[in-house]
């Protein structure tokens, strides 16, 4: 029995892959696209453990084992409730969140080179879902990439970016070093942009014929009954006539003739 061909991928919350699904299933109507929705930290194992074709997950990841094509760069927001003193900002330094608690879920999705600014939480939470909980009952901030914010967004909340001081989340496709198949070049190309005939993987289409081909392959025309090349000096007209300088007469009495007998005509004897 013949199972139909199929792509796996994996995304982690904030991303949202809907766009390049429907480029996908436009190109390749006959591959199924399973989508699998984990949480951070999981993206990874799943591909290093084979679960998936590839992955739109977070950076880093291990690059000895994945290759990544970074795909864009989010900004980082700090949430907290409405009547927040917070609220009155455009942006919020660091160094204003210093008497604030500031929560660091177990699946923060920003990397710290040092420790988080604020005090730290008593307990950290589980997930980022958690965090946001304690924040709606006025325990502390949080400190997460945009798209999470809008993903776990309260009417009682609302969030404020923050300086360029923080850490930014990077999205990336990845997928197994060893297991680059053409499906996985297909889906390379889609979140490139690339269009159907430059992309590289199963779907391309065959280039079309160069209009010099074209032009080459088709009959001349033959030319026009009576029609000349223009000649140095003059422009041909329709009929093969060229415009020019008039050409003397050659009949009786012409301007020669006159010249010799010094403009009279000659009388017969």
């Amino acid at each position: 029995m013949q199972v139909d061909p199929s792509f796996r991928l994996v995304y982690v919350p904030g991303v949202t892959p809907g766009k390049w699904a429907r480029v996908w299933g436009e190109r390749l109507p006959d591959v199924r696209l399973e989508l699998l929705a984990l949480p951070v930290g999981e993206g990874e194992a799943a591909l290093r453990a084979g679960g998936a074709d590839a992955g739109l997950v977070r950076l880093p990841v291990d690059r000895d084992v994945l290759s990544a094509i970074p795909l864009y760069t989010e900004s980082t927001v700090v949430v907290f409730p409405k009547d927040h003193w917070l609220a009155a900002a455009e942006e919020v330094p660091l160094a204003d969140l210093a008497e604030e608690v500031v929560f660091h879920p177990l699946d923060d999705a920003l990397t710290w080179p040092g420790e988080l600014p604020g005090r730290p939480a008593f307990e950290r939470p589980a997930t980022t879902a958690d965090a946001i909980e304690l924040v709606a009952a006025n325990v502390g901030v949080l400190l997460v990439p945009q798209s999470l914010a809008r993903l776990h967004h309260r009417r009682d909340l609302t969030y404020r970016p923050v300086e360029e001081a923080a850490p930014q989340s990077q999205v990336a496709l990845a997928w197994p070093q060893e297991r680059t198949t053409d499906l996985v070049e297909e889906f390379i190309g889609i979140v490139r942009g690339r269009t159907v005939n430059s992309s590289r993987g199963r779907g391309a289409q065959p280039a079309a014929a160069p209009a010099a081909a074209k032009k080459s392959a088709q009959p001349r025309q033959p030319r026009p009954s009576g029609a000349q090349p223009a000649k140095a000096g003059g422009k041909t007209q329709a009929g093969g006539r060229t415009q020019g300088k008039p050409r003397p007469s050659a009949g009786r009495g012409g301007a020669a003739a006159q010249k010799r007998s010094g403009g009279r005509p000659k009388r017969r004897g």
